[in-house]
């Protein structure tokens, strides 16, 4: 069985612990608190993970098989990264911490140091097997459309463009590049770091955020072009119950990231 240490029991740590229960392939048994919610992480996990220890920390000898970060930004450099130095494969939810100039290289030189690999999840969209792909071959672009309903974009900057509480119809709270949108929506926008990632880089990726009062879903739309051909993609994610900033696909995608750890046949 794959013993798994999960960094952050919030929403996204809670709904995993819930799917994994009673898996006979993976078990998360160390979870890692954060954010002074220690109380509320023990809760989660005498519910849903009995087994497993919660810890301020990973203790300098401790491995697991395999970090999940379900955190968010802070805790990749706290935890992520001193896991990868130590060999100690790692999975990684929060993507748009890689717009920080230099995370992304931290990473890959952390787990080139441990001889080790980072996996850095698909999250919210899909797609993201043929971008790569397209990039192999050439892209010319890559657009990516964002449109949430405005309770979603409460406490981020797009409160001092618009009074989300009055809008009638669709308002863009962003248009530039995805390294820019990912640094003022950090919460928001994980798919548009994941997208350029796999795609075009953070600065060549073009990214458009509305504030949508006529959809109840996260809308993701994706449009790429280059010397593969093109394709385009609309996804409409059901919002996380628990916290209206996150797509629940988010939780299935890093799910299915530990299954294929842990499983013997994987696609």
């Amino acid at each position: 069985m794959l013993k798994i240490a999960m960094i952050g029991c919030g929403a996204i740590g809670a709904s995993v612990l819930e799917l994994l229960h009673g898996d006979a392939d993976v078990a998360v048994d160390r979870v890692v608190t954060v954010a002074n919610a220690r109380a509320q992480t023990e809760a989660t996990v005498a519910r849903w993970a009995p087994q497993a220890r919660v810890l301020e920390a990973l203790a300098a000898d401790d491995a697991p098989d395999l970090v999940v970060e379900c955190a968010g930004h802070s805790a990749i450099e706290r935890h992520v990264l001193p896991a990868l130095e130590r060999g100690i494969p790692c999975v990684v939810a929060s993507i748009g911490a890689l717009s920080v100039p230099g995370m992304a290289q931290m990473l890959e030189q952390a787990a080139r140091r441990g001889n080790t690999q980072v996996q850095l999840l698909s999250g919210a969209i899909g797609g993201i097997d043929a971008l790569a792909a397209a990039r192999v071959g050439g892209l010319d672009s890559v657009i990516y459309t964002g449109r949430k309903p405005p309770g979603a974009w409460k406490d981020t900057p797009a409160e001092a463009a618009c009074d989300l509480d009055r809008l009638t119809t669709a308002f863009c709270i962003f248009d530039g590049s995805a390294e820019q949108a990912a640094q003022l929506y950090p919460k928001n926008a994980n798919v548009a770091a994941t997208l350029a990632l796999a795609g075009l880089g953070l600065q060549r990726t073009q990214v458009q955020l509305f504030a949508d009062p006529g959809v109840s879903d996260n809308v993701h739309h994706v449009e790429a072009r280059g010397a593969f051909g093109s394709f385009e993609l609309t996804l409409r994610g059901k919002p996380l119950p628990a916290n209206p900033k996150t797509s629940a696909l988010t939780v299935y995608s890093v799910v299915r990231a530990l299954l294929n750890h842990g499983r013997a046949l994987v696609i």
